[in-house]
């Protein structure tokens, strides 16, 4: 199959999002907080504080209602790159609202890539994430298309400034795809064959989020509302149980980012990435 980019432009209507403290301390677990170091996410008599990448998992549903919009096989779909900015905290609780947009139709010959916007509001209209999901269609390349702009980063040729490694547990996607993301990519073994994986891959979006913590106790004395900024893209699958091993090189206005496995030291899973925290 290929892909339509006069697609491009079609959006969708605010979809709500309703959550309450549960579901943010679920997200916390998805994403491998533990009762140690990360108990402000995950106990509600401390608000539960919250991890700034629970907005995906908020304007995932307004994404998905768009994958079909340009055509292509949906068994294909893995995401390629992830980039937020942070204009508000969430609240542990409430009802928020995103808009999804078709950004962007691209052809890679083997393969196909598609970006989506969002925006997650509340119902006063006050903005509190946007990001841009590009999203890979394994399955669609070679209709012709422009190519997708790149996302580059380079990475300081120095050791990193921070290193914070993190073990994932055998069961992390399926505990992560409880807060919404039910692709059987992520849980059923003939789902990922079909996609080309010999066994269930972690989630992006799941490995996004250990980065985002990692990030959050190197580089932000433990203050989830000082990361305002994370963009990059999944580079190699992650499999549940492996080690992710994040580096941070500290370059004044931003930080560099990249993220591998202990399994796999010379394969970067996590790169092309960056962050931005508030200095205070």
């Amino acid at each position: 199959m290929t892909l339509d980019p006069s697609a491009v432009g079609v959006q969708t209507e605010p979809i709500a999002y309703c959550y309450d403290e549960r579901d943010a301390i679920l997200y916390a677990l998805g994403v491998g907080a533990k009762g140690d170091a990360d108990l402000d996410f995950l106990y509600e008599g401390r608000g539960p504080r919250m991890l700034p990448t629970f907005g995906a998992a908020v304007s995932l549903p307004a994404i998905e209602r768009l994958f079909s919009a340009p055509g292509g096989d949906l068994r294909g779909l893995v995401h390629g790159s992830q980039r937020m900015v942070v204009h508000a905290p969430l609240p542990p609780s409430g009802e928020l609202f995103t808009v999804a947009r078709l950004e962007g139709v691209y052809d890679l010959k083997r393969l196909a890539v598609c970006d989506f916007s969002a925006e997650v509001r509340d119902g006063g209209g006050a903005l509190y994430v946007a990001g841009v999901s590009r999203v890979i269609y394994r399955f669609d390349g070679g209709f012709g298309g422009e190519r997708p702009p790149p996302w580059r980063v380079h990475v300081p040729d120095r050791p990193p400034d921070h290193q914070v490694s993190d073990v994932t547990c055998a069961e992390q996607a399926l505990l992560y795809r409880l807060s919404g993301d039910r692709n059987p990519l992520h849980a059923d073994p003939e789902a990922a064959k079909e996609a080309g994986f010999d066994r269930p891959i972690l989630h992006g979006m799941c490995t996004y989020g250990f980065v985002a913590r990692a990030i959050i106790r190197a580089a932000c004395g433990g203050d989830p509302d000082r990361l305002r900024v994370l963009s990059g893209t999944f580079t190699k699958p992650v499999w549940p149980g492996d080690t992710l091993v994040t580096q941070l090189w500290d370059e004044g206005e931003r930080l560099i980012v990249q993220a591998h496995t202990e399994e796999r030291p010379h394969e970067v899973v996590f790169g092309a990435a960056y962050a931005e925290v508030d200095s205070r």
